[in-house]
């Protein structure tokens, strides 16, 4: 409880900082925001490192995390990943994980090399077990293989290894996101934002840019 209250209000620092001295507004603003609930929140509610590693009954997983913004700011929308993820993340807002994983596997079976689609089984499959697993970790390397330049597997596998508690590993994932990410794109300051909550700082962060042309 002391975690999620530290977490709380850090976040309110930095929501702060944003609105007064970074001059975020709206939507960019709420994208920040929604980035540092997702990456600090599933760190301070399951970064225990002191339990055990055994597997989570269905009754003990922690709830789905709200991915959908996060995702689609990194891998678009109206395109062949978003349509097979978005069905997954309807599944998964239900609780059904085991549904939304076998959605997300099934748009693989028709796009295999669609890194978008194994960044998005690796977050289902997180989802399902409530921590990183073997088999998310190969999703996620995979989405590395086949797009070795974009942030995306690095950033999501990193918001796994804070949900599982690995916080050190979750930085260095996310730093190596962060250094694939150029100064332009829109979705920086949430990896930056990401990076600051899990090292514990409230600084305010840089204002978000303007979409890089081409992305």
């Amino acid at each position: 409880m002391n975690g999620l209250l530290i977490f709380v209000g850090l976040l309110v620092l930095v929501a702060a900082g944003l609105w007064w001295l970074g001059r975020l507004r709206g939507a960019a603003l709420q994208l920040v925001i929604a980035a540092l609930l997702v990456g600090g929140a599933g760190y301070a509610r399951q970064g225990r490192p002191t339990l055990s590693g055994a597997p989570k009954s269905s009754s003990q997983r922690s709830a789905p995390m709200p991915l959908t913004a996060a995702r689609q700011a990194m891998l678009g929308q109206f395109n062949q990943t978003g349509r097979w993820l978005m069905m997954a993340d309807s599944f998964a807002a239900r609780g059904k994980t085991g549904e939304a994983v076998g959605i997300v596997r099934a748009g693989l079976r028709q796009h295999p090399e669609d890194a978008g689609l194994w960044v998005g089984l690796g977050n289902a499959l997180v989802d399902h077990a409530g921590m990183l697993t073997p088999a998310a970790e190969f999703a996620f390397a995979r989405a590395r293989q086949l797009a070795p330049r974009h942030p995306a597997p690095l950033f999501f596998r990193g918001l796994a290894l804070a949900r599982s508690g690995q916080r050190d590993e979750a930085l260095k994932s996310w730093n190596q996101a962060l250094a694939l990410t150029p100064t332009g794109t829109a979705y920086r300051p949430m990896i930056v934002g990401g990076i600051a909550v899990l090292e514990g700082r409230a600084e305010p962060l840089p204002s978000s840019p303007e979409p890089a042309t081409g992305e």
